[in-house]
């Protein structure tokens, strides 16, 4: 069997390199209009016109090949590797200068065939740039292709030249700046730096006829956007109506999906099934699930807001805009990026962590990346929520529970940046490197390339719901309805899950917190979300089918429960330890149980403390 031959996809960032990988490969990858989104390669099969199927590679995006980030020196080690067929270089055609600097650098560094993809061909002709296109591809000495990647232009002759590239022989490598030395001095580094781009400008001189104009409109919307005072008051705006339609627009779905849910189980119910067969089912499968999916049009609205302010271009300023006060707290500006994703989840921050360059610095985003409010909060929030906050209008068609949602994110956030304070100033002390980020051009974002994005975040939290989720609530129904007593009595306190929340209900009992409370909190380390789906199946199982939605749900914790006790269970989730992934992905990406253990270990600290004052501060206040 013959080895597919290997095609390697290199470029700049927010060159449109992952947005052609996915036209070309018809895969879904993620794309994102801020720099450090593509840290990992991914690989996809391209398939190429005589009918040779190959593996192209989308290498990290890069500046450069000097290896000072992870990106670089993930795409300098594999251009070293002479692991490659081919190479397919893109570069962006609005500017020009720092593409054929990249070019030459890249064609220097290895002697593999190329070609280039010269993209955002249409937004260089529409600011004015010509470029004498033939004459660059000869004076560079490789097939250059003109491309608009998110509307597929160009990409047919993308194949064909990749297919004649591979096959043809290799590249004369130095051809630019000639044959380099591996020992230089820190000064020879420089001055070779300072030959690529002196090489760079004598090429854009023969080829550049006509320079292009800046873009006007990008520069009139950030003297908006990145002015020191409104623009931190048009984050808030932005985040605040997030999270008011992210309530308002996801209220229709949730009913629609309770009542579906609500149906399911009455049918079960009325069904001739066994009465074990019936409870499993009804009370176990159907009420867990139902209880979490009620919340899927909430977490598919933020994640269309958040990919639509990505691919705008605005996350970019968000990061440059908060650099300052991040500073403040000792944070570098690019710990933005990373704790921006872990509002998704925890796990792609931690690995977006890799942006940053200073180690001490990765380590300090990654302790507290699992106090931002990620997605699997968001039903423990809205559940609790609903059941004390009143949604009534506070100034025209703000909402109230919206309002302390959006708090609820801010409190998270200040916390991680108050624990980003004390680690650095007492644990993690050195120096705060400079912020160097490139903020892309605004673009109307693609709707398909947005869908593909929403899709694929939406098929994650469905294979957690049909998976781990699934799979627990399963076993909480087991030991919520089990030992069944000879007599037929069966009472929800002789369970198996009332002996082990009695058991844990002595170290709980200060929060304010009962046994069902804590039977709740056990599942929660596999998957938060999973609080909701256990109180589900723990009170259907209780009420025997009068709890069949989210709202009744609600109303029953709420008579149950006294305000100090949902509020301390509010302050327990805004700092409680992530689940396990999250604590396994941290020890993996930091090579290190110790810091993995410094993380768990200060957020229990955190979560029991905030926990305990909030109980007892609402109880001394009769709340």
């Amino acid at each position: 069997m013959s080895v597919k031959r290997k095609i390697a996809l290199v470029g700049t960032p927010n060159a449109g390199k992952t947005a052609l990988f996915n036209h070309l490969t018809h895969s879904h990858q993620r794309v994102a209009n801020y720099s450090g989104v593509t840290v990992d390669s991914a690989e996809a099969d391209l398939i190429l016109p005589n009918g040779e199927l190959v593996s192209l590679v989308d290498l990290p995006g890069a500046y450069s090949l000097r290896p000072y980030t992870d990106e670089e020196v993930v795409l300098a080690k594999a251009l070293k590797s002479d692991a490659f067929d081919c190479l397919l270089i893109v570069v962006d055609a609005t500017q020009p200068e720092r593409a054929i600097r990249f070019m030459i650098e890249v064609l220097d560094s290895t002697d593999c065939p190329a070609i280039v993809a010269l993209n955002m061909e249409d937004l260089a002709r529409e600011r004015g740039f010509e470029i004498d296109l033939a004459k660059l591809q000869s004076l560079m000495g490789v097939t250059i292709v003109s491309t608009v990647a998110t509307r597929k232009h160009g990409l047919r002759g993308v194949p064909e030249a990749v297919e004649k590239a591979a096959n043809g022989p290799k590249r004369k490598k130095d051809q630019f700046l000639g044959e380099k030395r591996q020992d230089l001095s820190r000064l020879d580094v420089s001055m070779q730096i300072l030959n690529f781009y002196k090489k760079a400008d004598e090429i854009l001189k023969q080829v550049l006829k006509k320079q292009g104009r800046p873009d006007f409109r990008t520069e009139r919307i950030d003297r908006a956007i990145l002015h020191p005072v409104l623009g931190i008051f048009i984050l808030i705006l932005v985040l605040g109506i997030t999270f008011q339609l992210m309530f308002n627009l996801a209220h229709y779905p949730m009913d629609w999906i309770d009542s579906a849910f609500d149906w399911a189980r009455e049918s079960v119910k009325a069904s001739a099934l066994s009465p074990i067969l019936k409870s499993f089912l009804a009370d176990g499968v159907l009420a867990g699930l139902g209880g979490t999916l009620v919340f899927l049009p909430q977490i598919v609205i933020l994640f269309a807001l958040i990919l639509f302010l990505e691919d705008f271009g605005f996350m970019a300023r968000a990061v440059f805009l908060l650099d300052y006060w991040m500073g403040k707290v000792g944070l570098h500006g690019r710990a933005f990026l990373p704790l921006l994703s872990s509002y998704a989840c925890a796990v792609p921050g931690i690995l977006s962590t890799k942006t940053i360059e200073n180690r001490r610095d990765r380590i300090l985003t990654t302790l507290i990346i699992p106090l931002t409010t990620c997605s699997a909060r968001v039903p423990v929030y809205t559940l609790l929520i609903a059941a004390f906050i009143p949604n009534v209008p506070v100034w025209g068609g703000i909402k109230l529970q919206g309002l302390v949602m959006l708090g609820l994110y801010l409190v998270g956030t200040l916390s991680a940046l108050m624990m980003g304070a004390l680690l650095k100033k007492f644990f993690l002390k050195g120096k705060r490197p400079p912020l160097l980020i490139e903020l892309p051009s605004y673009k109307v974002p693609s709707l398909k390339t947005l869908f593909k994005g929403l899709a694929y975040r939406t098929q994650l939290f469905l294979n957690r719901v049909g998976t781990i989720i699934l799979a627990l609530t399963i076993v909480i129904w087991f030991l919520v309805s089990f030992p069944k007593p000879e007599n037929g009595q069966f009472s929800i306190e002789d369970s198996y899950a009332a002996r082990m929340g009695h058991v844990l209900e002595p170290a709980i009992r200060p929060l304010g917190f009962n046994w069902k409370i804590g039977m709740a909190l056990i599942p929660t380390f596999a998957a938060r979300e999973v609080m909701v789906s256990t109180l589900s199946t723990v009170y259907a199982v209780k009420e025997d089918a009068e709890v069949s939605n989210t709202s009744k749900l609600s109303a029953l914790i709420k008579g149950e429960w006294s305000l100090a006790t949902g509020l301390s269970l509010i302050a327990w989730f805004i700092f409680a330890p992530s689940c396990i992934s999250t604590l396994a992905t941290a020890r993996r990406e930091l090579k290190s149980t110790k810091w993995m253990l410094v993380m768990m270990g200060y957020l229990f600290g955190l979560a029991y403390f905030a926990s305990w004052l909030t109980y007892h501060l609402a109880k001394h206040y009769n709340l």
